[in-house]
Protein backbone atom coordinates (compact mmCIF):
# COMPACT_ATOMS: atom_id res chain seq x y z
CA UNK A 1 0.00 0.00 0.00
CA UNK A 2 1.17 3.41 -1.04
CA UNK A 3 2.32 5.76 1.82
CA UNK A 4 -0.33 8.62 2.34
CA UNK A 5 0.76 11.93 1.62
CA UNK A 6 -0.04 14.29 4.43
CA UNK A 7 -1.59 17.75 3.05
CA UNK A 8 0.65 19.63 5.92
CA UNK A 9 3.13 19.46 8.11
CA UNK A 10 3.99 20.83 11.31
CA UNK A 11 7.70 22.28 12.29
CA UNK A 12 9.46 23.20 15.49
CA UNK A 13 10.40 26.97 15.71
CA UNK A 14 13.58 26.11 18.29
CA UNK A 15 13.85 29.48 19.41
CA UNK A 16 10.40 30.43 20.36
CA UNK A 17 9.84 26.46 21.29
CA UNK A 18 6.41 26.97 19.30
CA UNK A 19 4.99 24.68 16.44
CA UNK A 20 3.56 26.18 13.49
CA UNK A 21 1.70 24.83 10.42
CA UNK A 22 3.42 24.50 7.04
CA UNK A 23 -0.23 23.71 5.03
CA UNK A 24 1.29 21.80 1.74
CA UNK A 25 -1.87 21.01 1.18
CA UNK A 26 -3.81 24.44 1.20
CA UNK A 27 -0.45 26.17 -0.72
CA UNK A 28 -0.69 28.69 -3.13
CA UNK A 29 1.93 29.06 -6.11
CA UNK A 30 3.88 32.25 -4.95
CA UNK A 31 2.61 34.56 -8.30
CA UNK A 32 -0.61 34.17 -6.95
CA UNK A 33 0.53 35.96 -3.45
CA UNK A 34 1.21 38.76 -5.85
CA UNK A 35 -2.45 38.95 -7.30
CA UNK A 36 -3.89 39.13 -4.19
CA UNK A 37 -2.20 42.02 -3.07
CA UNK A 38 -4.10 45.42 -2.01
CA UNK A 39 -3.18 48.77 -3.83
CA UNK A 40 -2.57 50.75 -0.39
CA UNK A 41 -4.41 53.86 -0.32
CA UNK A 42 -2.41 56.66 -0.74
CA UNK A 43 -3.63 59.82 1.74
CA UNK A 44 -3.44 63.70 0.40
CA UNK A 45 -0.43 65.62 1.01
CA UNK A 46 -2.71 68.49 1.99
CA UNK A 47 -4.53 66.06 5.23
CA UNK A 48 -0.93 64.56 6.44
CA UNK A 49 0.19 65.50 9.19
CA UNK A 50 3.99 65.00 8.70
CA UNK A 51 4.12 66.59 5.44
CA UNK A 52 3.95 69.95 7.56
CA UNK A 53 6.31 68.78 10.57
CA UNK A 54 5.99 72.24 12.48
CA UNK A 55 2.64 71.08 13.63
CA UNK A 56 3.68 68.18 15.63
CA UNK A 57 5.58 67.80 18.77
CA UNK A 58 9.15 69.54 18.96
CA UNK A 59 11.67 66.85 17.26
CA UNK A 60 14.27 65.01 19.51
CA UNK A 61 16.29 64.41 16.20
CA UNK A 62 16.75 65.90 12.65
CA UNK A 63 18.72 64.85 9.73
CA UNK A 64 19.78 66.49 6.58
CA UNK A 65 20.96 63.68 3.82
CA UNK A 66 23.49 61.80 6.18
CA UNK A 67 24.10 64.38 9.16
CA UNK A 68 22.25 65.90 12.19
CA UNK A 69 21.11 69.32 12.09
CA UNK A 70 19.64 71.70 14.58
CA UNK A 71 16.14 73.92 14.98
CA UNK A 72 15.95 77.14 13.39
CA UNK A 73 16.36 80.36 15.94
CA UNK A 74 12.72 80.87 15.79
CA UNK A 75 12.07 76.94 17.02
CA UNK A 76 11.12 75.94 13.52
CA UNK A 77 12.63 72.59 11.46
CA UNK A 78 14.68 73.60 8.76
CA UNK A 79 12.92 72.67 5.27
CA UNK A 80 15.91 70.31 4.34
CA UNK A 81 15.56 67.67 7.06
CA UNK A 82 15.06 64.09 5.41
CA UNK A 83 14.59 61.91 8.72
CA UNK A 84 12.80 63.66 11.76
CA UNK A 85 11.92 62.01 15.06
CA UNK A 86 9.51 63.74 17.09
CA UNK A 87 7.23 62.38 20.41
CA UNK A 88 3.40 60.73 19.56
CA UNK A 89 0.83 63.52 19.72
CA UNK A 90 -0.83 60.34 21.13
CA UNK A 91 1.57 58.23 22.92
CA UNK A 92 0.96 54.79 24.51
CA UNK A 93 3.23 55.64 26.97
CA UNK A 94 3.86 58.63 29.22
CA UNK A 95 7.66 59.80 30.55
CA UNK A 96 7.54 59.18 34.05
CA UNK A 97 10.08 58.71 36.67
CA UNK A 98 8.32 56.59 39.26
CA UNK A 99 5.85 53.17 38.48
CA UNK A 100 2.37 53.85 40.57
CA UNK A 101 0.88 50.08 41.04
CA UNK A 102 -2.28 49.61 41.77
CA UNK A 103 -3.80 46.07 42.75
CA UNK A 104 -7.85 45.51 41.91
CA UNK A 105 -8.57 42.79 44.78
CA UNK A 106 -6.45 39.63 45.38
CA UNK A 107 -6.30 39.06 41.51
CA UNK A 108 -5.56 41.88 39.31
CA UNK A 109 -2.91 44.41 39.38
CA UNK A 110 -1.78 47.28 37.07
CA UNK A 111 1.20 49.65 36.58
CA UNK A 112 1.14 53.00 34.94
CA UNK A 113 2.46 52.50 31.16
CA UNK A 114 5.68 54.94 31.92
CA UNK A 115 7.95 54.82 28.47
CA UNK A 116 8.84 56.53 25.86
CA UNK A 117 6.73 57.03 22.71
CA UNK A 118 8.57 58.38 19.38
CA UNK A 119 8.24 58.52 15.63
CA UNK A 120 10.56 58.26 13.08
CA UNK A 121 9.53 60.14 9.88
CA UNK A 122 10.90 60.13 6.50
CA UNK A 123 10.52 63.22 4.01
CA UNK A 124 9.18 61.91 1.08
CA UNK A 125 5.06 61.53 1.65
CA UNK A 126 5.19 58.84 -1.00
CA UNK A 127 8.68 57.22 -0.78
CA UNK A 128 8.48 54.17 1.58
CA UNK A 129 11.53 51.65 2.42
CA UNK A 130 11.37 49.97 -0.14
CA UNK A 131 12.06 52.71 -2.45
CA UNK A 132 14.58 54.46 -0.78
CA UNK A 133 18.28 55.23 -2.04
CA UNK A 134 20.58 52.61 0.67
CA UNK A 135 22.16 56.03 1.96
CA UNK A 136 18.81 56.88 3.27
CA UNK A 137 18.03 53.73 4.40
CA UNK A 138 21.16 53.73 6.45
CA UNK A 139 19.50 57.44 7.53
CA UNK A 140 16.91 55.62 9.38
CA UNK A 141 18.91 52.80 10.58
CA UNK A 142 21.57 55.81 11.96
CA UNK A 143 17.79 57.37 14.01
CA UNK A 144 17.18 54.10 15.12
CA UNK A 145 20.44 54.01 16.82
CA UNK A 146 20.98 57.05 18.38
CA UNK A 147 17.41 57.42 19.24
CA UNK A 148 18.25 53.74 21.48
CA UNK A 149 21.38 54.53 23.23
CA UNK A 150 19.81 57.88 24.50
CA UNK A 151 16.08 56.18 25.66
CA UNK A 152 18.06 53.60 26.92
CA UNK A 153 19.63 55.88 29.91
CA UNK A 154 16.20 57.03 30.71
CA UNK A 155 14.62 55.94 34.14
CA UNK A 156 12.69 53.24 33.93
CA UNK A 157 13.47 51.77 30.37
CA UNK A 158 14.30 48.14 30.48
CA UNK A 159 13.75 47.65 26.88
CA UNK A 160 13.53 49.92 23.46
CA UNK A 161 11.04 48.57 21.03
CA UNK A 162 11.53 49.81 17.55
CA UNK A 163 9.03 48.74 14.61
CA UNK A 164 7.63 49.99 10.97
CA UNK A 165 3.96 49.27 10.03
CA UNK A 166 3.75 49.50 6.54
CA UNK A 167 -0.05 49.93 5.01
CA UNK A 168 -3.50 49.17 6.91
CA UNK A 169 -4.20 46.29 7.39
CA UNK A 170 -0.65 46.30 9.14
CA UNK A 171 -1.64 48.55 11.49
CA UNK A 172 -0.58 52.13 9.46
CA UNK A 173 -2.75 54.76 10.61
CA UNK A 174 -0.94 57.71 8.66
CA UNK A 175 0.04 57.15 4.95
CA UNK A 176 2.96 58.90 5.07
CA UNK A 177 6.16 56.64 5.85
CA UNK A 178 7.10 56.56 9.56
CA UNK A 179 8.53 54.07 12.05
CA UNK A 180 7.55 54.06 15.84
CA UNK A 181 9.81 53.62 18.90
CA UNK A 182 8.54 52.81 22.50
CA UNK A 183 10.19 52.13 25.87
CA UNK A 184 8.86 50.22 28.40
CA UNK A 185 9.42 49.47 31.92
CA UNK A 186 9.23 45.28 31.52
CA UNK A 187 10.32 42.73 28.82
CA UNK A 188 7.65 41.30 26.72
CA UNK A 189 6.41 37.60 26.70
CA UNK A 190 7.87 36.48 23.19
CA UNK A 191 11.39 38.31 23.78
CA UNK A 192 11.79 36.79 27.60
CA UNK A 193 10.85 33.77 26.24
CA UNK A 194 13.15 33.57 23.47
CA UNK A 195 16.18 35.03 25.66
CA UNK A 196 15.07 31.80 28.12
CA UNK A 197 15.35 29.57 25.26
CA UNK A 198 18.79 30.98 24.21
CA UNK A 199 19.97 30.77 27.42
CA UNK A 200 19.38 27.36 27.90
CA UNK A 201 20.84 26.45 24.83
CA UNK A 202 23.97 27.72 25.38
CA UNK A 203 24.25 26.54 28.93
CA UNK A 204 23.80 22.94 27.25
CA UNK A 205 25.73 23.38 23.87
CA UNK A 206 27.96 26.40 24.62
CA UNK A 207 27.23 27.71 21.35
CA UNK A 208 24.70 30.80 20.49
CA UNK A 209 21.66 29.19 19.09
CA UNK A 210 21.16 31.92 16.41
CA UNK A 211 24.42 31.36 15.41
CA UNK A 212 23.87 27.58 14.46
CA UNK A 213 20.90 28.20 12.68
CA UNK A 214 22.52 31.02 10.51
CA UNK A 215 25.48 28.35 10.16
CA UNK A 216 22.66 25.73 8.80
CA UNK A 217 21.07 27.94 6.63
CA UNK A 218 24.38 28.73 5.02
CA UNK A 219 25.39 25.39 4.59
CA UNK A 220 21.26 24.14 3.21
CA UNK A 221 21.17 27.18 1.05
CA UNK A 222 17.46 26.69 0.64
CA UNK A 223 15.96 29.56 2.55
CA UNK A 224 18.46 32.10 1.96
CA UNK A 225 17.09 35.33 0.26
CA UNK A 226 19.86 37.17 0.12
CA UNK A 227 23.01 37.78 1.92
CA UNK A 228 26.25 40.28 2.28
CA UNK A 229 29.41 40.19 4.03
CA UNK A 230 27.61 41.61 7.51
CA UNK A 231 23.70 40.11 7.28
CA UNK A 232 21.91 37.18 6.38
CA UNK A 233 18.24 36.84 5.01
CA UNK A 234 16.00 33.95 5.37
CA UNK A 235 12.78 32.61 5.09
CA UNK A 236 12.81 30.57 9.04
CA UNK A 237 12.86 26.74 8.69
CA UNK A 238 9.26 27.48 10.91
CA UNK A 239 8.12 30.49 9.49
CA UNK A 240 4.99 32.18 11.06
CA UNK A 241 3.39 33.49 8.43
CA UNK A 242 4.05 33.58 4.30
CA UNK A 243 7.36 34.85 3.17
CA UNK A 244 8.36 35.72 6.90
CA UNK A 245 12.48 36.69 6.64
CA UNK A 246 14.31 37.43 9.18
CA UNK A 247 18.02 39.65 8.84
CA UNK A 248 20.27 38.67 11.27
CA UNK A 249 23.91 40.10 11.91
CA UNK A 250 26.64 36.90 10.57
CA UNK A 251 28.60 37.66 13.88
CA UNK A 252 27.27 37.18 17.13
CA UNK A 253 25.86 40.43 18.56
CA UNK A 254 23.81 40.88 21.33
CA UNK A 255 23.31 44.46 21.32
CA UNK A 256 21.88 46.39 18.37
CA UNK A 257 22.45 49.50 19.48
CA UNK A 258 26.50 48.49 19.36
CA UNK A 259 26.24 48.15 15.04
CA UNK A 260 28.74 50.02 13.27
CA UNK A 261 29.01 52.20 10.84
CA UNK A 262 30.08 49.51 7.76
CA UNK A 263 27.36 47.06 9.17
CA UNK A 264 24.71 49.92 8.98
CA UNK A 265 25.51 50.47 5.46
CA UNK A 266 25.41 46.56 5.09
CA UNK A 267 22.00 46.42 6.85
CA UNK A 268 20.79 49.68 4.64
CA UNK A 269 21.70 47.50 1.49
CA UNK A 270 19.91 44.06 2.91
CA UNK A 271 16.63 45.65 3.92
CA UNK A 272 16.88 47.62 0.40
CA UNK A 273 17.25 44.61 -1.26
CA UNK A 274 14.98 42.53 0.74
CA UNK A 275 12.10 44.91 0.51
CA UNK A 276 12.27 45.81 -2.67
CA UNK A 277 12.22 41.77 -3.82
CA UNK A 278 8.59 41.87 -1.45
CA UNK A 279 7.46 45.00 -3.14
CA UNK A 280 8.27 43.35 -6.48
CA UNK A 281 6.98 40.00 -5.75
CA UNK A 282 4.33 40.19 -3.43
CA UNK A 283 2.55 43.71 -5.39
CA UNK A 284 3.85 45.81 -2.79
CA UNK A 285 2.05 43.88 0.47
CA UNK A 286 1.01 45.78 4.26
CA UNK A 287 3.99 44.88 5.94
CA UNK A 288 5.25 45.02 9.63
CA UNK A 289 8.64 44.31 10.61
CA UNK A 290 10.69 44.70 14.13
CA UNK A 291 14.00 44.62 16.20
CA UNK A 292 14.75 42.04 18.94
CA UNK A 293 17.55 42.78 20.59
CA UNK A 294 18.98 42.30 24.30
CA UNK A 295 16.97 44.53 27.26
CA UNK A 296 19.08 47.81 28.27
CA UNK A 297 21.40 45.99 30.56
CA UNK A 298 22.71 43.85 28.09
CA UNK A 299 26.02 42.50 29.67
CA UNK A 300 23.06 40.13 31.20
CA UNK A 301 22.11 38.88 28.13
CA UNK A 302 25.76 37.89 25.50
CA UNK A 303 24.10 34.58 24.71
CA UNK A 304 20.98 36.45 22.37
CA UNK A 305 21.70 37.52 18.65
CA UNK A 306 19.61 40.51 17.91
CA UNK A 307 17.43 40.16 15.08
CA UNK A 308 15.24 42.05 12.65
CA UNK A 309 12.02 40.42 11.56
CA UNK A 310 9.71 41.41 8.65
CA UNK A 311 6.11 39.77 8.36
CA UNK A 312 3.75 40.48 5.32
CA UNK A 313 0.47 40.72 5.60
CA UNK A 314 -0.02 38.00 3.59
CA UNK A 315 -2.63 36.13 5.88
CA UNK A 316 -5.58 36.80 8.01
CA UNK A 317 -5.53 35.29 11.62
CA UNK A 318 -8.61 33.13 12.51
CA UNK A 319 -10.66 30.97 14.83
CA UNK A 320 -7.61 27.78 14.51
CA UNK A 321 -4.73 30.77 15.27
CA UNK A 322 -6.19 32.40 17.99
CA UNK A 323 -8.12 29.86 20.01
CA UNK A 324 -4.67 27.09 19.39
CA UNK A 325 -1.98 29.61 19.36
CA UNK A 326 -0.19 28.04 16.27
CA UNK A 327 0.73 29.67 13.31
CA UNK A 328 -0.60 28.71 9.85
CA UNK A 329 1.05 29.60 6.48
CA UNK A 330 0.47 28.54 3.46
CA UNK A 331 4.04 28.57 1.13
CA UNK A 332 6.55 26.55 2.00
CA UNK A 333 9.55 28.91 3.17
CA UNK A 334 11.85 27.25 0.94
CA UNK A 335 9.73 28.16 -2.01
CA UNK A 336 8.88 31.68 -0.71
CA UNK A 337 12.75 31.86 -0.24
CA UNK A 338 13.52 30.59 -3.84
CA UNK A 339 10.69 32.85 -5.16
CA UNK A 340 11.71 36.14 -3.47
CA UNK A 341 15.48 35.55 -4.54
CA UNK A 342 14.46 35.82 -8.48
CA UNK A 343 12.76 39.04 -7.99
Amino acid sequence: MAKQKFPSELRYDIASKDWVVIATGRAKRPELFKKQGKKIEKTPKGKCPFCDINTQKMPTLIYSKGKKIFLNLDGKTPKNWSTIIIPNKYPAFMPSNQLKEESEGKLYQKVEAAGFHEVVVTKDHDKHIALLQISEIKEILDAYQQRFIELAKKPLVKYVAIFHNHGSEAGASIYHPHSQIITTPLIDTDLKKALSNSKKYFQKHKKCLYCEMSKWEKKVKKRIVFENKHFLAICPFASKMAFQVIISPKKHLACFENITEKEKVSLAEIFKKVLGKLYKGLNNPAYNFYLHTAPCNSKDYEFYHWHWTILPKTSIHAGFELGVGIEISTIEPERAAEYLRKQ
